[in-house]
């Protein structure tokens, strides 16, 4: 409780005297500065602990008076910054101020001035007073946020100027011995770890007609904003969606807008792009952005809005590659398709009625932009109805020529270029979606036109300044460039109409002599630009000509020669990484769909040694043409000629084409893990490990898969067939039986295959079982046999019936011979090697005295 005496106490401090009772208990320790000791740059203690006791305190007469008197002594206490020890009590005492607001409104100034001081440095006494008041720093900076809840407009203010103060961090106004100022970007990591980001999101809510509060706190978002920890705490909290649907909000001033696009961009670019692009992929924000858009398509004329207008332009283009935003829906597709287009086209529509674009850096970028949008929009299918509303194949097309003098904008030289090269880059996607549009307005013969014009020696500068005129400078190779991908891109689309237009119009012929022009006007500087451009003129050739033997014939030996001069590239280019691989690829492409089946061109191919080339390049052994080579020789070989050609050639080391086929073989298998013998014999095909004769027979099954499923689709058909009572004629019923016959008798071979399987698993069990008895039946009769030793020797030794000898005749037995035994010299243990029959275990005996003795008879 507050006491008279220590009131007296904190009254005496305040006049700078020390009562020695009370200041035992001066834990945590704050000076207030006086004028005598304001000269000596020190702090004068005042026990905060005290301040937030009177503060709790209730019910007395005069109390506010004392409350509102101590908070402001300590507001002046702390002039010259917070030290980080005492930010929790401060802080306290903030929310303690706050709370009495609503019944006290005299604490307001109070709770503004402790705000005010949170702009101020914060102070260190340690170096390591940021880490060990660290919690404490970030949950009393993520209180300001919650104070946002409280409903006054100077207050709210002064919370986010404090805020922003984070930013542009300054010096302490007076230096204050033993203490230093915090690092700068000490409160930014602060707020990022008390979450101050969510808090003052949540409080737009709150500021809903109170378009001050609203741009003080917008501008704080946009500081917060810089930091990606802080966007991912912004985008979990839906300030995406939030911001935007407030942009068409009145505000006189303009920052809303501003802040608001600046705080969208940061959230694009610093938290997850498809979270936010979730938020703003509503009916909501899509009106909004595009009632934004409008405006400042239609009147805003300054620099900084035409800047806006293009941002706007270009979070909405990245919103519309979802194709969940409901662009079409809300009406943004069609505006965007006509702002797009009226230069170009002329339109009756209110919206661009006497608008124009002048030829400024904003209004050039525009340009492009819808140029860019357009192409991603066309991806969403029910977008072409609209584009095809827009004409606008018809507005890009009028790119598609060689420059004039009179435009309807005075665009400079550079920028004509750029937006001619952008225009038909866009073409390439949006022309095979409305193919009837192409058509319809001559876009082959305006294509190919172009493209005598890229080729002709007309003088022309090009500046070569953009993306899509990288490689162009002083030259027409970004025009060409471009053009042939629009060909290429309408070629393969394969509509007989689209491409029997262009070969009429003698395309095959032109892509021949601009190819042949490439080679023999040869460009180092601009080397991978021209590799693409013969890729993308042979891939056109390919499209062509494919299944067309009549166009097949077109191409001819000019074809053919402009194929065998790629052909003869040096194999080390392939490794270059300009693009020959890819060339390559077209080549080979154009050997199968240009070449082949054209006797004529086949005779001449062989003729020049084609063939030659192919297993030269075969011969590289680079896996990726391997298999196109060998399916193109595969098809070569229909032809007589082709034998003898493949016979003739010789590699490196005189290598032969059947030794370099078989190379091939063999590395192929290798690759598959199939393995040899030394001789080079395959050793596993069948021999897998660890099969049952269950998995054999399942093994027999797969074999036979696809003869299988053959038979299947035929049973289908034979069954589809009687279910419609169908009746085939004579040839065909034959024809059907002997399939459906012959996949029976797969099945009855299969069957009888895993039969003999099961058997001989079924024999090598009993076999196995056999084998096991005999081996028991031996272990029985070994023992049998020791047991009946073991008896005879007990007989011997202990039976006497058994020790005594009948008579009989009598026999005379002379000594072994002396060759029998080796002679005097052999090893005297001889008889110890030997192993008796039967008995026990052999043992050493001593050795005998041998004494000679007449010769005595024996019994037997």
């Amino acid at each position: 409780m507050w006491t008279e005496e220590a009131g007296a106490t904190a009254e005496a401090q305040e006049s700078g005297i020390r009562n020695k009772s009370s200041s035992s208990s001066q834990i945590p320790v704050v000076g207030v500065v006086t004028e005598d000791d304001e000269a000596q740059d020190v702090f004068k203690p005042m026990d905060l602990n005290r301040v937030i006791k009177l503060l709790e305190e209730t019910d007395k007469d005069g109390l506010e008076e004392k409350q509102l008197k101590f908070v402001k002594k300590l507001v002046q206490c702390y002039q010259n910054g917070l030290p980080l020890r005492d930010l929790a009590q401060i802080f306290k005492i903030l929310n303690l101020c706050s709370g009495k607001i609503k019944n006290q409104p005299r604490f307001i100034e109070s709770a503004y001035d402790i705000i005010k001081l949170c702009g101020l440095p914060f102070l260190k006494k340690k170096v390591s007073d940021e880490i060990t008041y660290a919690e404490d720093t970030a949950n009393s900076i993520a209180l300001l946020g919650d104070l946002m809840k409280i409903p006054s407009s100077e207050l709210r203010i002064q919370i986010c100027k404090c805020i922003v103060d984070f930013y542009h961090a300054e010096p302490p106004k007076k230096h204050i011995p033993g203490y230093q100022q915090a690092s700068s970007s000490y409160k930014i990591q602060m707020a990022e770890v008390g979450g101050l980001a969510k808090t003052m999101v949540q409080s737009m809510t709150l500021l809903e007609n109170q378009l001050v509060e609203k741009l003080w706190v917008l501008k704080v978002l946009q500081h917060l904003s810089t930091s990606e920890v802080n966007c991912t705490i912004m985008m979990k909290a839906q300030a995406a969606s939030g911001i935007c649907t407030h942009l068409n909000d009145p505000d006189p001033s303009g920052q809303l807008l501003f802040r608001s696009s600046e705080i969208l961009w940061n959230l694009l670019e610093k938290s997850s792009k498809e979270e936010v692009i979730q938020q703003l992929s509503n009916l909501e924000c899509l009106l909004a952005l595009k009632e934004v858009f409008k405006n400042l398509f239609m009147r805003g004329f300054s620099h900084y809005d035409r800047q806006l207008r293009n941002d706007i332009l270009v979070i909405t283009t990245i919103i519309a590659q979802n194709p969940e935003a409901p662009m079409i829906e809300c009406g943004f597709t069609k505006d965007l398709i006509l702002f797009a287009t009226f230069n170009e086209v002329k339109s009756q529509n209110l919206l661009v009625k006497g608008l124009k674009l002048s030829n400024s850096y904003e209004d050039f970028e525009l340009k492009k932009l819808l140029f860019n949008v357009i192409v991603i929009l066309c991806k969403d299918l029910p977008t072409v109805q609209l584009l095809i509303d827009g004409k606008v194949i018809l507005a890009l097309f009028t790119y598609v020529k060689k420059p004039e003098k009179q435009k309807i904008i005075d665009w400079s030289a550079a920028q004509h270029e750029e937006l001619q090269l952008h225009a038909i880059a866009t073409l390439s996607s949006v022309a095979p979606l409305l193919i009837e549009e192409y058509m319809s307005c001559q876009g082959n013969a305006r294509v190919l036109a172009f493209l005598e014009w890229c080729e002709s020696e007309d003088p022309f500068f090009s500046h070569g300044n953009s993306f899509h005129g990288t490689g162009g400078r002083g030259n027409k190779f970004a025009q060409m460039r471009y053009s042939l991908r629009l060909l290429r891109a309408v070629v393969y689309l394969e509509d007989e109409t689209v491409n029997k237009d262009l070969c009429e119009k003698g395309t095959i012929q032109q892509m021949i002599g601009i190819f042949k022009n490439i080679i023999s006007k040869p460009n180092e500087k601009e080397e991978a630009i021209v590799l693409e451009i013969q890729s993308d003129i042979l891939l056109i050739l390919s499209g062509l000509c494919e299944n067309h033997i009549q166009r097949k014939e077109i191409f001819g030996t000019e074809g053919v020669d402009i194929v065998l001069h790629v052909m003869k590239t040096d194999p080390r280019k392939l490794q270059s990484g300009l693009g020959y691989n890819v060339l390559l690829f077209s080549t080979l492409d154009s050997i199968w769909c240009c070449i082949l089946g054209c006797y004529p061109s086949e005779d001449y191919f062989l003729e020049k040694e084609g063939i030659f080339l192919l297993l030269d390049l075969l011969a590289l052994n680079q896996k990726k043409f391997c298999n196109l080579i060998l399916g193109i020789m595969v098809e070569f070989c229909d032809n007589p000629k082709t034998a003898a050609h493949v016979n003739a050639w010789q590699g490196k080391k005189d290598q032969t084409a059947a030794s370099l086929l078989i190379k091939l073989w063999r590395k192929e298998e290798k690759e598959l893990g199939v393995k040899r013998d030394k001789n080079g014999k395959i050793i596993d095909f069948e021999n897998l490990p660890g099969l049952s004769a269950e998995d054999f027979v399942t093994l027999c099954i797969i074999h036979r898969y696809l003869d299988f499923k053959i038979g299947e689709i035929w049973n289908e058909i034979y069954e589809e067939i009687k279910l419609e009572k169908l009746r085939p004629v004579t040839t065909d019923k034959k024809a059907l039986e002997a399939i459906t016959t012959a996949s029976e008798n797969i099945g009855k071979m299969v069957a009888s295959l895993q039969s003999d399987i099961i058997e001989s698993q079924a024999c090598q069990d009993m076999q196995n079982e056999q084998k096991v008895y005999a081996k028991i039946q031996a272990t029985h009769k070994q023992r049998e046999l020791a047991n009946k030793s073991w008896e005879d020797f007990l007989a011997r030794t202990s039976n006497a019936k058994t020790l005594k000898v009948p008579s009989g005749g009598v026999v005379t037995v002379e000594s072994t011979p002396a060759r029998l035994v080796g002679g005097p010299l052999v090893d005297t243990d001889i008889a110890l090697k030997k192993l008796p029959i039967r008995g026990g275990a052999l043992q050493r005996v001593k050795a005998v005295k041998i004494v000679d003795a007449p010769k005595k008879s024996i019994p037997t």
